[in-house]
Parts: C-alpha cells; sequence; structure tokens
C-alpha cells in the first residue's frame, strides 16, 4: 500500500481531483502551482528514498 502513495498512479489521481477543483472554483493558477509542489516534493521524495537506501546498504 505504501507502494501506491508513491506511484504516478497516485500523483495523477491527484492531480485530476485538483483539476476538478480548480475547474469548479476558477483557481486555475492555483492548479498549477499545486502541481508543481506535487511534482517538486515526489522527486525530493524519490532522491531521499534512494539515499536512504544507500546509506542502509553500506
Amino acid at each position: 500500500m505504501t507502494d501506491f502513495f508513491s506511484s504516478n498512479t497516485w500523483n495523477t489521481i491527484t492531480i485530476f481531483i485538483l483539476l476538478v477543483l480548480a475547474i469548479f472554483t476558477g483557481e486555475f493558477v492555483t492548479f498549477a502551482m499545486l502541481g508543481f509542489i506535487l511534482v517538486s516534493l515526489s522527486n525530493i521524495h524519490s532522491v531521499l528514498k534512494e539515499i536512504s537506501r544507500k546509506l542502509d546498504a553500506k
């Protein structure tokens, strides 16, 4: 289950939900910024997970 929350499927579902909310509220700039933050946090998480694996292997 933890792999699901760090997968592209979860990111796609989250972005779709944010898009629907943005359409109803008219907040497209907010949608773009939240999408950028989501991608950035996902990349940071991937890098930290890789660093953790390398440190555990030592």
